[in-house]
């Protein structure tokens, strides 16, 4: 006999399936009424910490940047760092310059901004100047005279030594005689016998013969050793007047030239207050006077001309200025936006070229900055992932952040090209970095690398929903408006704009929210302009909306058509009409990404006298999820509570996904494979023409779920594919009521009492609804009341137990 439910099904009203937005409560005929809207909306939170972390000054003040892609993420910092760029702030241009000492390690200059271009002008003419006016100097009357009167002085004294020296040899009956020696010449001492010009060799045969007497001969042999003596000492006399000679210039060249120089260098030292640049201009002048030769040349006279511009700065390359950064006309400060961040995009690089003989070269001159030294003094924006794919970059700009340093240096992944050995000097660096990522990233970065939360002390979260409330309602309609007047798109009328917001509504997933996903927003406003196009409408519509929508889910639901396809052909095979036991429809949400939709899974259980308890088959095929095992484990806890107070609970009962040919995870089945252990006990068929999902906690509470709208119409396309039936419908957690935003054909189905929706608070409502008997309420013996399925199940039970027991018996 069929019992009377305790308790009639829980069936919702139609009202309840969505919220509509009335379009007369919008207050406009059209979006030509609203005025342009350029807020941001509905990121409170996030502006309030960009505000905070844009004005901070303080080390580690850098911004991450969190949220789902399209909630405005970069369209605000954009928004927010124009405002700030007109907040006075201290530029720099930077230089290097040539390190005289060691040429492999450039020297770092920061001046004010507008100096870096000066200094490098201002050396390119010093230099100049002086390629034009040393040479002339060297040709001027006035240095020839002294440069001659110097040299006639030490050539007078080395003719004076040379003559005394000579009168000397003469004395001694010698001649000073020049001798080759291979391809040279040298001074040699000849004796003179009979007034001629005789060698050694000559007289030492005379002396054989006794022509030349032997005493004489070794009188002369010791003359000629004291004159080479005193020849040594004369030459080392001539060697120092030589030296004198260039020192005695040197110091006209310093007295006559230097002053040049030492007026020019007073000039830029005067200019530029910067120490660095004193000392640095001190090493161009001694670097000056000890090369003055590289000046001694004629120039031509006037002006230089383009063509000799180039050489001019080749051969004088040490002397030149290589300026990195120049803010001479900057108006605000620095806001760089890296798209590409690779490594010599962002800290430079030191280039190389190859010269003439095919080798490849390098100097300070081919040193360039990147993006963040160009962000000095102002805001670098960059994506997080990207910069972290990158190789070298993340290391090397959390050492810059954290030292205020930025190094550039040659970097080289592909082994084949071997860095270059120029190390320039660091450059200081006062920046502001904001990353854009994602929450999962950043809790990446936050628990794993200790040196992130030092340096990224903000968090701007970016939400994305917003409370659905007049002012988010007339913020959305602002953004319809601004839409529409920057693209020129047609104008909305009130109902297309109530379709939109409804939209926006169903995006969040929450009747009481709006989504702030604008991305998504403005391509369906881009698109519906499109079709209103295509009908040539003046206006769009809210046909033209919901065409727009029908038409980005038709783009991308191949997956679903399929499964639905194999649904209807019984592939899957889904029952939507009568009753079996231990079976029931469960829903699924497939996530595709860029598409997600709903569809029925069945599940089955089977039970049987034995001590295994619930079997998760999923589990033991290594098919299942955390999440849902965890949801089967509460079965357990459920089933314990309710019917093992008075005696052990002795079952085996084994539930699966039936053809689930991949992994499954989540516990919104959970209440489903409740309802399929509890009609595999009592016996008690299940209404195959209704679907559940919910999740279940160990009191038989059910508890809300995702995707509830996804499920819902799910099932209804399975059903509304083999027909309405007017018994069909979907069993949700009452929970999940206030987030329903179904499809008008749904709802229209509803109206018409040919599909139903029952929000359930625990299983024995849903049991109810299920089985078309009463649940029944335990009593305080714990017995339940006779015919209900409660007291069915208790009673299987029982059985178990009982017969366990006797099985035991029986083996002992």
């Amino acid at each position: 006999m069929c019992l009377k439910l305790a308790s009639t099904p829980r069936e919702l009203p139609v009202e309840k399936l969505r919220w509509r937005c009335k379009p007369k409560s919008l207050g406009v005929r059209s979006s030509s009424e609203i005025k342009t809207s350029r807020e941001i909306i509905g990121q409170e939170r996030a502006l309030r910490a960009l505000r905070v972390g844009l004005a901070m000054n303080h080390f580690g003040y850098n911004i991450f940047v969190t949220g789902l892609s399209g909630t405005g993420r970069t369209t605000t910092i954009k928004r927010m760092l124009h405002a700030f760029e007109t907040k006075r702030g201290v530029l720099r241009d930077h230089c290097y310059v040539y390190n005289f000492k060691n040429p492999d390690m450039p020297l770092a200059v920061s001046l004010p901004a507008g100096q870096g271009k000066a200094l490098k002008d201002d050396m390119c003419h010093f230099i100049r100047d002086l390629a034009r006016d040393i040479p002339a100097l060297y040709e001027s009357h006035r240095y020839q005279e002294a440069r001659k009167s110097v040299l006639g002085h030490f050539q007078d004294r080395q003719k004076s030594v040379l003559l005394d020296f000579e009168k000397r040899v003469k004395e001694g009956g010698f001649e000073l005689v020049q001798v080759q020696v291979g391809n040279l010449m040298r001074p040699d001492i000849v004796p003179v016998v009979g007034g001629k010009v005789t060698g050694f060799d000559e007289i030492e045969a005379l002396v054989q013969k006794g022509e030349f007497p032997k005493e004489s001969y070794e009188a002369l042999k010791q003359m000629q050793e004291v004159l080479e003596k005193q020849m040594a000492t004369v030459f080392r006399e001539l060697r120092n007047i030589e030296k004198k000679v260039q020192q005695s210039l040197a110091e006209v060249e310093e007295r006559l030239v230097m002053p040049l120089v030492d007026e020019g260098i007073e000039v830029l030292k005067t200019t530029y207050e910067s120490k660095k640049v004193h000392t640095y201009l001190e090493d161009v002048r001694t670097n000056i006077k000890e090369n003055l030769d590289r000046f001694h040349k004629t120039q031509p006279p006037g002006p230089p001309s383009e063509q000799e511009e180039p050489q001019v700065e080749e051969n004088y390359l040490e002397y030149q200025v290589n300026l990195l950064v120049d803010n001479s006309q900057a108006e605000h400060i620095p806001i760089v936006i890296e798209t590409n961040p690779k490594y010599k995009n962002i800290f430079g690089m030191v280039e190389r070229v190859v010269d003439r003989g095919g080798v490849w070269r390098t100097d300070f001159t081919q040193v360039k900055a990147g993006s963040l030294l160009q962000a000095d003094g102002g805001y670098l924006v960059l994506n997080a992932l990207d910069t972290l794919v990158e190789p070298g970059v993340w290391q090397d700009l959390k050492r810059s952040l954290r030292t205020g340093k930025v190094e550039i240096h040659g970097f080289e992944p592909i082994y084949a090209f071997a860095p270059t050995g120029m190390k320039p000097e660091a450059v200081d660096l006062n920046v502001k970095v904001i990353m854009i990522g994602d929450a999962e990233l950043y809790q990446l970065l936050y628990l794993r690398d200790d040196d992130f939360k030092k340096i990224f002390k903000i968090r701007a979260d970016f939400d994305y929903e917003m409370t659905k409330d007049a002012g988010s309602v007339a913020q959305y309609l602002g953004f319809i408006r601004m839409v529409c007047e920057d693209e020129k798109l047609r104008q909305f009328d009130q109902r297309a704009m109530a379709s939109l917001i409804e939209f926006g509504v169903r995006l969040s997933g929450r009747q009481n929210k709006l989504s702030t996903r604008f991305n998504i927003i403005a391509d369906v406003i881009r698109e519906a302009n499109y079709w209103a196009g295509q009908v040539g409408a003046t206006i769009v519509s809210s046909q033209h909306v919901k065409k727009a929508i029908d038409e980005r889910i038709y783009r991308v639901k191949l997956m679903e058509d399929k499964v639905q396809e194999m649904i209807d052909e019984g592939t899957l095979m889904i029952d939507t009409e009568g009753a079996v036991v231990g079976q029931v429809n469960g829903l699924s949400v497939y996530d595709l990404g860029e598409h997600a939709f709903g569809k029925p899974s069945r599940i089955t259980a089977k039970t049987s006298l034995g001590r295994a308890g619930v079997i998760n088959i999923e589990r033991e095929a290594e098919m299942s999820g955390p999440t849902h095992n965890k949801g089967v484990a509460i079965l357990s806890g459920y089933l314990r509570s309710k019917f093992a107070q008075d005696k052990p609970l002795i079952m085996s009962a084994s539930i699966t996904f039936e053809q689930s040919y991949s992994g499954v995870d989540g516990d919104s089945a959970s209440s489903t494979e409740i309802y399929a252990i509890l009609s595999s006990l009592a016996e008690v068929p299940l209404r195959q023409d209704i679907a559940v999902t919910g999740s279940v906690n160990q009191k038989g509470e059910i508890q809300p779920i995702g995707g509830v709208n996804l499920k819902i119409e799910g099932f209804f396309d399975t059903c509304n594919a083999r027909g309405l039936t007017g018994k069909q419908g979907v069993i949700v957690p009452v929970q999940n009521v206030k987030d329903l935003m179904l499809r008008e054909d749904v709802i229209d189905a509803v109206k018409r009492k040919k599909f139903h929706i029952y929000a359930v608070s625990n299983v024995d409502q849903g049991i109810e609804i299920l089985t078309g008997k009463k649940a029944g309420t335990q009593r305080p013996n714990g017995a339940f009341a006779p015919g209900t399925v409660n007291h069915l199940v208790n009673e299987k039970l029982r059985t178990y137990a009982e017969e366990w027991k006797q099985f035991e018996a029986g083996k002992e």
